[in-house]
């Protein structure tokens, strides 16, 4: 039996209390970003070793029924017309769910399932988003500050994230839309989720 956590969650993605944390950096984003000759001019300015993103995250088991709490924060920036994200996933244990909360900061979270559905759902401070089990997900940082998200998904649920490179990437782009916000295009590069 685990003992409680108590935590404290920062708007800027500290989690007192946390059990582990782990980094992303430039260097491990190879292939993630459709246009790879901005990404190796970005590679070549800022170096593999600069920071893209950080999770914190407290858990206790990791059994069923536990659950993984954390925080996600991805600083701003773009990749040629490519907003800043995460990798994403997909759960390994496919028909688990998992919630973002923003905390701060803007961002989208793009949201597909193997079968073609798309949606690019924005996030702002107090708005959230319940991802169900069955959708591929991306968090994505529209704006010029960190943006910053409490997580919350089922400790057996694990993930999947060679699902997305397989296909191609995901199917949409979170781009500039030229006049400082951000749309969504199709990726054409997209060959298809396999079937989990």
């Amino acid at each position: 039996m685990a003992d409680p956590g108590a935590l404290v969650v920062g708007a800027d993605g500290s989690l007192t209390g946390a059990t582990g944390s782990y980094t992303k950096q430039l260097g491990d984003m190879a292939g993630v970003y459709r246009d790879a000759d901005a990404y190796q001019a970005l590679l070549a300015e800022r170096g593999a070793d600069a920071l893209v993103y950080t999770v914190q995250e407290h858990r206790n088991l990791s059994s069923e029924g536990a659950i993984i709490i954390g925080t996600s924060t991805l600083l701003p920036g773009r990749v040629g017309a490519e907003f800043a994200m995460t990798r994403g996933h997909l759960h390994a244990r496919a028909d688990r769910a998992e919630l973002y909360h923003c905390l701060s900061g803007q961002g989208v979270m793009l949201l597909e399932t193997v079968d073609g559905r798309s949606e690019a759902l924005p996030l702002t401070p107090g708005q959230a988003v319940h991802v169900p089990g069955h959708w591929v997900h991306r968090s994505v940082n529209t704006g010029d500050e960190p943006f910053v998200t409490l997580f919350c998904y089922p400790a057996d649920a694990g993930q999947d994230y060679a699902l997305i490179e397989q296909a191609g990437g995901m199917a949409s782009l979170v781009v500039t839309d030229g006049t400082g916000g951000w749309t969504t295009r199709p990726n054409p590069d997209h060959t298809g989720y396999r079937r989990t």
